[in-house]
């Protein structure tokens, strides 16, 4: 009996319910939403003026927690997980990041939100940059965090760096290798990524293996990538439109994306501000929470 309490014990311990990040304030509702033909979750809380804040790869909203906290003094704030990622449903396609856009333009008009401000980090910035490109007089300021933009500015050349062998590791020989060992190839992320993986916790990286270990997650997650060479023919399209012309703040970690951050986006818009986070890796909102928080809050009270 007492082998079988432990056991039991021991499989509660590694469920995401006991292996948290920072929880959302309690005000935060969650919510599953139908749009675009699939099922968004996401959490809403705070009032006033609407910000969407779009993670990357590796984490979920999850990670937002601390600068939603923040926001929502003064903001409504909007958390989606992305298609595939997080709680979100696994449709079978639409990993293009035109495709998302419109997850996020269908989340809001669900929501009755009309414009919004946008922070986005790592696959987010992709995500966030084709529903900017599409929806250019419903967004008031963008933030962009740390991660290229496919098919915008030096785009070919970023291709060329050998610690992105991920963007096209995938497919089912891939599955195969990662399924039961989602935390060993994604410590290669928090791990390689960072300037002290030590700011990256063990209770957060507990929580997102969990979560990427949920059927269909890792899946999703290569779709995420296969789909870059149709988002960077999409992006070229958007740019024949013209430059974003709202606000942009590029916001680079020192020991990884760095000020290239504001030379990517200014391919891409005409009003960019650079801002680099000190003593910090790609994994800025773990590594540097409170600077980032500050960088965030002083660019999107400024109007």
């Amino acid at each position: 009996m007492l082998r079988l309490m432990l056991l039991i014990l021991g499989l509660v311990l590694v469920t995401p319910a006991l292996a948290q990040v920072q929880p959302f304030p309690t005000s935060f509702m969650d919510r599953d939403i139908l749009a675009n033909g699939t099922t968004i979750h996401v959490r809403v809380g705070g009032k006033g003026p609407a910000v969407v804040l779009l993670h990357g790869y590796g984490e979920t909203g999850d990670m937002w927690a601390p600068l939603a906290a923040n926001l929502a003094r003064d903001h409504k704030v909007i958390v989606p997980d992305l298609r595939g990622l997080g709680l979100s449903a696994h449709p079978a396609g639409g990993y293009d990041k035109k495709t998302q856009g419109h997850d996020i333009a269908g989340v809001l008009d669900a929501l009755k939100v009309g414009k919004v401000d946008l922070v986005t980090h790592d696959i987010g910035n992709m995500v966030g940059y084709a529903f900017a490109a599409e929806n250019r007089d419903r967004v008031r300021r963008f933030v962009l965090m740390d991660a290229p933009v496919p098919g915008i500015g030096p785009w070919e050349d970023i291709l060329k760096n050998p610690l992105l062998w991920h963007f096209r590791f995938g497919g089912p020989d891939m599955e195969r290798l990662v399924a039961g060992r989602e935390r060993i190839y994604l410590d290669r992320f928090w791990n390689e990524f960072s300037a002290t993986p030590a700011r990256f916790s063990d209770a957060s990286r507990r929580h997102y293996a969990a979560l990427y270990a949920r059927p269909g997650t890792m899946h999703s997650g290569f779709e995420q990538f296969k789909a870059f060479d149709q988002d960077a023919k999409d992006n070229q399209a958007f740019l024949a439109d013209g430059k974003l012309t709202m606000p942009v703040l590029a916001v680079g970690g020192d020991h990884s994306f760095g000020p290239t951050m504001a030379v990517v986006m200014r391919f891409a818009a005409d009003n960019v501000q650079e801002c680099v986070i000190k003593d910090s890796g790609h994994w800025l909102m773990e590594e540097q929470p409170n600077a980032t928080v500050a960088a965030v809050r002083t660019f999107l009270d400024a109007k």
